[in-house]
Order: structure tokens, then C-alpha cells, then sequence
């Protein structure tokens, strides 16, 4: 987790309370957090699908192993 000082104006600071009052948060970071993923998902979407490279599969895989890891970068 990382942690972030931030200033914010009396306005910015009274919405930020209204949506933690109005959505039953217990704090201001959970209230910052939801309004920050709510503006991802209708103003970046093509931010939040994963990038992939083409020709490559989409699924993850598990490495256990630097030569494996050596072996998936070469191909």
C-alpha cells in the first residue's frame, strides 16, 4: 500500500465526506479510494483491460524457476 499526503480544498474536502457519509465508509481513504476507482471505470477503461502483447496468450502462468522465467521471455 502507499501512502500519499494530499491537500485538498474545502470544497474537494466536503464532497470527499459526503460520499464517506453517504456510502457508510469508516474513513476518508476508503471514500478517496471508491471515487478514484469510480472515475477509472467510466473514464479509463481501456486502462483498466489488460495490456497484452499480440500473438502472446492472455492467461496468466505461473514461473517457479529463473530458467523458466529466461525460457518465457525468449519466446
Amino acid at each position: 500500500m502507499v501512502q500519499n499526503i494530499i491537500k485538498l480544498s474545502e470544497r474537494e474536502n466536503r464532497i470527499v465526506n459526503v460520499v464517506k457519509a453517504k456510502s457508510g465508509m469508516k474513513n476518508k481513504n476508503q471514500a478517496l479510494g471508491f471515487i478514484i476507482q469510480t472515475y477509472a471505470k467510466e473514464h479509463l477503461p481501456e486502462m483498466l483491460q489488460p495490456l497484452e502483447k499480440p500473438g502472446r496468450n492472455s492467461e496468466r502462468k505461473v514461473i517457479e524457476n529463473v530458467e523458466e522465467l529466461r525460457k518465457e521471455l525468449r519466446e
